[in-house]
């Protein structure tokens, strides 16, 4: 067989296992040859490729990123997409791709399969809020490196009786801060799921602050989180060519409210795009390697519609249409275990 590869969507550590795990298995025990397309989607509607072998993708495992390349350019957004992609894979005698990305690029692949494009998917989010998986790789790695800052910010923190308040990804789930912020014994976490009150975040600030002379307070903060209604005003919301809503910097906004009616000074650190660079972690390199294993299997079986996913520490497959158009939230039982630890 002859199969296509893309990443698509926001990059996240663990990509390129991926693909390296599809090529050695395609090349190695299919003998397969494997096309990787450029930039994502936009590499099939355009026909900008490479050619993948063994060789090509050896030394990528700890690299974070894709070789590559991603986009949110999809086939539905631009004119005979579709079409265009049919016309490729035909030019190229590829068989079936396999598609890398997140939500909205697994909807893509479900709608190719549903128009008789053979596809199968592998979730990839940052934020590890698909429904239909355990654990997306890069995920790990995420909330390692904002483990690592809350670690260093307690110091200076302490140093200066501040409040420190750490932004972290999270668009829709605050799966990234709740476990950062339990690990890095954060003194309290504000997520998507959970409206916050402002006023309930000062008192929690008065009374830990009161209780010794130097006490100082981390707040991690998700992207995404959102005050309760009538509470605070926030600015318009812009948007992206893609329709998606520009998140960053919700942390300034509760950073300036909890200095303006507590007084203790407050301190800002975004984290932004470091949580989604550099190496993965062991654990995000063995799940990237499963999913690309998994993947060309599932081509090989006629899985297509399908994505892999975990269950149990167990790979499985499930249907496209259950696994996109929903988003997992922070589940009850964790956000209860870490507000045991708010103060």
């Amino acid at each position: 067989m002859r199969v296509g590869v893309l990443t698509a969507g926001g990059d996240c550590p663990g990509l390129n296992a991926v693909i390296r795990a599809v090529v050695r298995k395609a090349e190695w025990h299919y003998g397969d040859s494997v096309v990787g397309f450029h930039d994502g989607y936009r590499g099939v509607i355009e026909n900008d490729w490479t050619e993948l072998d063994v060789e090509a993708c050896r030394g990528i495992l700890p690299r974070g990123g894709t070789i590559l390349g991603t986009s949110r350019v999809e086939p539905y957004s631009v004119h005979d997409g579709v079409d265009r992609v049919r016309l490729t894979m035909s030019e190229l005698g590829v068989d079936a791709l396999i598609a890398i990305g997140g939500d909205g690029s697994l909807g893509a692949a479900r709608d190719l399969h549903d128009d008789g494009i053979p596809i199968v998917g592998v979730p990839k989010t940052i934020d590890n809020d698909i429904a239909a998986t355990e654990m997306t790789f890069g995920f790990d790695t995420a909330v390692q490196i904002a483990t690592d800052a809350i670690d260093r910010l307690h110091t200076t923190a302490e140093s200066h009786d501040r409040v420190m308040v750490v932004e972290v990804m999270g668009r829709h789930a605050g799966h990234i801060a709740i476990r950062a912020g339990l690990a890095g014994g954060a003194s309290l976490t504000l997520v998507p799921e959970r409206p916050f009150d402002i006023e309930s975040v000062c008192d929690s600030i008065r009374q830990r602050h009161q209780r010794a002379k130097k006490y100082a307070t981390i707040i991690v903060v998700a992207e995404g989180a959102e005050p309760a209604e009538g509470t605070i005003e926030l600015p318009p919301a812009e948007r992206d060519q893609f329709g998606h809503i520009r998140l960053g910097g919700i942390a300034q906004v509760v950073a300036t409210e909890v200095e303006r009616r507590t007084g203790y000074e407050t301190r800002v650190t975004i984290l932004g795009h470091v949580q989604r660079g550099g190496t993965p972690t062991s654990f995000d390199r063995v799940l990237a390697s499963r999913y690309g294993v998994a993947a060309i299997d599932a081509v090989h079986e006629g899985a297509f519609g399908q994505m892999v996913a975990l269950h149990a520490d167990d790979i499985v497959r499930v249907d496209l249409n259950k696994a996109t158009g929903r988003l997992k939230p922070v589940s009850d039982e964790l956000y209860d275990a870490a507000t045991q630890f708010f103060s």
